[in-house]
């Protein structure tokens, strides 16, 4: 992952038990490329020490507004200077009140009035701090001012309570920062995508099915929500957890796949097929397990229908764009495909170069030509061919 490579971030860090989570954001922003420079309140450092952040990172720590070691004195201005973001995680109650009635009385809140880049913040405090009417005006005021909110999670508390106010995970508020940066190609647009593989039930336990993780239409569906879209992403029965801002529908077959599909088409400016439909599904399900009752058995299958060439077809279609995973003859398999059904793009790939794994080398396929992709993390495949289709749709 290097989504932010040659980024500069400004951690600001508060004083809450959510704190210790602030470690493992440090590690993944740093993994996925960026320069992270902490700035910490005196309240949190009585949960994690400047130490630990500056083992991390590589870089002093500050938490005083008066610290000789900045020469000019004046750390709340030259921290955010050369910063794309600044990222504010756990963001206490007390510190986005500060935030959002302009009070700078240390380091990190003067930091924050003084800066000219983004400002991002992970709300992290007791449920019924969240909830509170002088949090939630102090919450609309800061995105009326500008500044992302992210989260808060709901769940278990530190407190011993369940509810909102828990401080996103990690790894989700790296992905918001990925988020943060990526070009906005697709705002306003609406895109319906399916994923995964489908199940054809045989009997009430066996049924057929494929090899298909769902990683790559997750990551394309990550990447059209990072671009601005609205994202509706249809899914057969796979692990993958759903990505930040999409909405999420999950069937098995291929008949459930396509009327989720027709029930959301109409809405759609651009649909996107990546799942692996089974071509065909047994004629007949078995009510009961089906017993070993001889050295064969027969089954008939009766073909289903194509989803993609069906969306393709309609009177007000969307901009279309199909899969094709090969095993070989992929320029072959994959032309015939975009003229076939009548396509505005085919993503290409052998399925030994991406199915089930973490990379990707895909081919893109349309009525210019053929456009490969370089082997590369499935996220920055996605992103790559969110970027194709923007250039499309202009």
């Amino acid at each position: 992952m290097s989504g932010l490579t040659g980024k500069t971030i400004v951690l600001g860090v508060t004083g809450g038990i959510a704190a210790y989570k602030a470690a493992e954001l440090v590690r993944l922003l740093i993994k996925a490329g960026a320069t992270v420079h902490v700035a910490m309140t005196e309240a949190a450092t009585h949960f994690v020490t400047p130490l630990t952040f500056q083992a991390l990172t590589g870089n002093t720590v500050w938490t005083d507004q008066w610290d000789a070691r900045m020469s000019n004195g004046m750390a709340h201005i030259n921290l955010t200077r050369q910063a794309d973001l600044a990222l504010i995680a756990p963001a206490t109650a007390n510190f986005m009140a500060k935030l959002a009635n302009g009070i700078s009385d240390d380091l990190l809140s003067t930091l924050c009035l003084a800066r000219n880049c983004p400002l991002l913040v992970a709300p992290a405090m007791n449920r019924e701090m969240w909830g509170n009417a002088a949090t939630q005006r102090n919450v609309a005021q800061l995105r009326a001012d500008g500044v992302g909110i992210l989260g808060p999670g709901n769940g278990d508390q530190a407190c011993g309570e369940v509810g909102d106010g828990r401080m996103l995970e990690a790894a989700e508020i790296c992905d918001a920062v990925l988020a943060h940066f990526q070009p906005k190609l697709l705002a306003g647009k609406r895109v319906l995508m399916t994923a995964g593989p489908t199940f054809e039930a045989l009997d009430p336990v066996r049924g057929l099915t494929n090899l298909s993780s769902g990683k790559m239409g997750f990551a394309l569906a990550r990447a059209c929500a990072e671009a601005g879209a609205e994202v509706t992403l249809v899914s057969g029965p796979v692990s993958q957890p759903t990505p930040a801002g999409v909405t999420r529908v999950d069937v098995k077959s291929a008949l459930q796949m396509r009327e989720a599909v027709l029930n959301h088409v109409s809405t759609s400016d651009i649909f996107i097929g990546v799942a692996a439909v089974a071509d065909y599904r047994p004629v007949e399900t078995a009510a009961d397990k089906i017993k070993k009752t001889g050295e064969t058995l027969t089954v008939e299958f009766t073909r289903n229908p194509d989803i993609l060439a069906e969306v393709a077809a309609l009177p007000a279609a969307p901009f279309s764009v199909g899969f094709a995973a090969e095993s070989r003859d992929l320029d072959n398999y994959a032309q015939g495909k975009l003229s076939a059904k009548k396509l505005k793009l085919v993503v290409g790939n052998l399925v030994q170069d991406g199915m089930g794994g973490d990379t990707n080398q895909v081919v893109l396929f349309d009525a210019a030509g053929r456009h490969p992709l370089p082997l590369a993390s499935k996220d920055e495949v996605a992103r790559g061919i969110v970027s194709h289709i923007s250039k499309l749709l202009s």
